[in-house]
């Protein structure tokens, strides 16, 4: 537990009224004096410096996974500068000390492999990046798919943890989507009733609002699914017959189960967000000595990278940087989606003290209203939704910095009130045009295959640097078409380890571990190739190493061949840097 102490100022939408403040020149007509350039400056300038550290004001952090900006708002700078937590409970302590367990100690992991094919004649052009995601979606979302991960998951829940902690232990599936959840709901109950379980396990499911589904065009609810309510369902989860909950995006953090002994992973976890689910694992209960993790999706790498920083002393790697600031405004400027007269003409009625919120709403809407309908006129969803993700990065960067930094700028001041009102208005994407294959593609090949298990065994006596803001907002990728065949083509060849290009499969998972790796990511920055290549090359070989079981052949040949070996990392060095610095300058 990382306890930080710090001067902050958390409220996000600081707006002070300061009627009593301020004196009216005498002879002006109230109106008018409100109206005057200078007055309004000097609101929007309170407003600015409200946000800043107040000499009156002290604000306490309590958490085990502080995040970049947590440090940043709360710590307490030590000598070089850097924010540091003022109070220090590690997990490697509480976890030596036995006030938790260590969620680490049991984890396996599962590999899928699987082959795809066309099911239409025609080979459209699509966007490469959706297609991906949409045959990722029907690969997950595949009725055998779901039938084979709900054996695995059922037959080791009565097989191994049915009778740990006393025959008291429960378990939670950590699925990728609502839709994941109530399928994943359904597919159990059907299994538990086939195999005449009913007696033996009880399921949950809890996700938010409503679901689509083929089986419930108007939506379902968890509720309805159930049979208890959102807020029934904690205490019906603690009762001894419920044994499995299926979550999305629901109890990932916050939730006290004491009796929760196993997770099963089926969504890509990483970084904090990694820490906090997995962590539902940890608390301590009578008759329980360890934890077990069943992960379908996420490889260890990742999972040790996500919990190091968090492991001993957790500090960041620099300061942010202010100017990137004044780099997004002026990539949002580029949209011209907003004009500089209507944020004047918003904060002339918005920073004003006489003004009630409350009452001009509709005004404050009706200036917002010419940036909607430019928005609306962007041809593409992907443009839309980089101006929306930029707007959005700018408006938590700058409520952040704002509180670190003696940082005064009224004309950001005035668009950070108007972006904030912007953003709430800006149409939402409607999920329903979202690339859908399920009837151009076919599964012909499908093996879910267990490839490790064990503990994942953090470091000792390094700190944890989190990574400060940087380039959030700015660097997008092009959009890339390509036939739907070419697609299938490849994910074959990078799943598909039994198939003819089963070489080429193992090098692009050793290129894929190295460009996910954030320290070659940070030597990438900062080094040029010749001095690169020495930090590549220890790591090549540990990633050659760990995947030696799947080709020995290749991987002997590497060793002890030279020659062959020098081509393929300068190969694979070169594809590696190119791609680690693909969006530089």
């Amino acid at each position: 537990m990382k306890a930080v102490l710090g001067n902050a100022k958390i409220n996000e939408d600081v707006r002070y009224l300061m009627v009593a403040e301020s004196v009216t020149p005498f002879g002006y007509d109230m109106d008018e004096y409100y109206d005057n350039e200078d007055f309004v400056r000097e609101q929007v300038e309170r407003s600015a410096a409200a946000r800043g550290h107040q000499s009156n004001l002290s604000f306490f952090a309590f958490t085990a996974t502080p995040k970049y900006k947590t440090l940043a708002v709360f710590g307490c700078k030590d000598k070089n500068g850097k924010p540091q937590p003022f109070h220090l409970y590690s997990m490697r302590q509480a976890i030596e000390e036995h006030f938790i367990l260590d969620v680490l100690k049991n984890y396996t992991t599962y590999a899928l492999y699987f082959k795809l094919s066309k099911a239409i004649e025609d080979d459209p052009q699509i966007n490469k990046k959706k297609a991906a995601c949409a045959i990722g979606r029907f690969v997950s979302l595949h009725p055998h798919n779901l039938a084979q991960k709900t054996q695995i998951i059922i037959e080791h829940f009565r097989q191994v943890v049915a009778t740990k902690i006393g025959g008291r232990a429960k378990a939670m599936l950590v699925t990728g989507s609502r839709l994941h959840a109530k399928r994943y709901f359904h597919e159990f109950k059907r299994y538990i009733k086939g195999k005449g379980y009913e007696k033996e396990i009880k399921i949950l499911v809890a996700f938010s609002g409503k679901v689509i589904d083929d089986d419930f065009p108007d939506g379902v609810s968890e509720p309805q699914l159930t049979g208890y309510g959102e807020k029934e369902l904690p205490k019906v989860f603690n009762q001894e017959e419920y044994k499995i909950l299926i979550v999305a995006d629901k109890y990932q953090t916050g939730f006290d189960q004491p009796m929760l002994h196993t997770m099963y992973v089926d969504k890509k976890l990483s970084g904090v967000k990694a820490v906090q689910t997995l962590s539902r694992l940890n608390r301590m209960a009578p008759g329980k000595e360890n934890t077990f993790i069943l992960d379908f999706v996420n490889d260890r790498e990742t999972i040790f990278q996500s919990f190091q920083p968090y492991y001993e002393i957790t500090t960041v790697t620099e300061e942010p940087e202010p100017n990137h600031l004044y780099d997004l405004k002026a990539k949002l400027d580029e949209w011209q989606i907003y004009r500089p007269s209507e944020i004047d003409a918003f904060a002339k009625l918005y920073f004003n003290p006489a003004t009630q919120l409350t009452k001009v709403q509709a005004q404050l809407y009706a200036l917002i209203d010419p940036a909607i309908d430019r928005y609306k006129a962007i041809e593409t969803e992907d443009k839309k939704d980089g101006f929306k993700k930029s707007l959005r990065t700018w408006t938590n960067l700058y409520s952040f910095l704002a509180q670190i930094m003696p940082f005064r700028e009224p004309e950001f001041e005035k668009f950070y009130a108007y972006a904030k009102l912007l953003q709430t208005k800006l149409p939402k994407r409607d999920l329903s045009e979202c690339l859908q294959l399920d009837d151009e593609i076919a599964m012909e090949y499908y093996r879910l295959e267990k490839i490790n298990e064990g503990p994942i065994d953090l470091i000792t006596g390094e700190n944890g640097e989190l990574d400060g803001l940087s380039e959030a907002g700015i660097k997008r990728a092009k959009e890339e078409k390509t036939a739907l065949s070419e697609i299938i083509d490849v994910l074959n060849e990078r799943f598909g380890t039994e198939f003819e290009e089963a070489d080429r499969l193992f090098f692009e998972q050793i290129e894929v571990a190295l460009i996910e790796d954030e320290t070659l990511k940070t030597q990438a920055k900062v080094n040029k190739p010749d001095t690169f290549k020495y930090a590549f090359e220890e790591m090549f070989i540990d990633k050659l190493i760990e995947r030696m079981d799947q080709n020995q052949e290749i991987f002997e040949k590497i060793l002890e061949n030279q020659s062959f070996g020098s081509l393929v990392k300068a190969l694979m060095m070169k594809k590696v840097y190119a791609k680690l610095n693909e969006y530089a300058g």
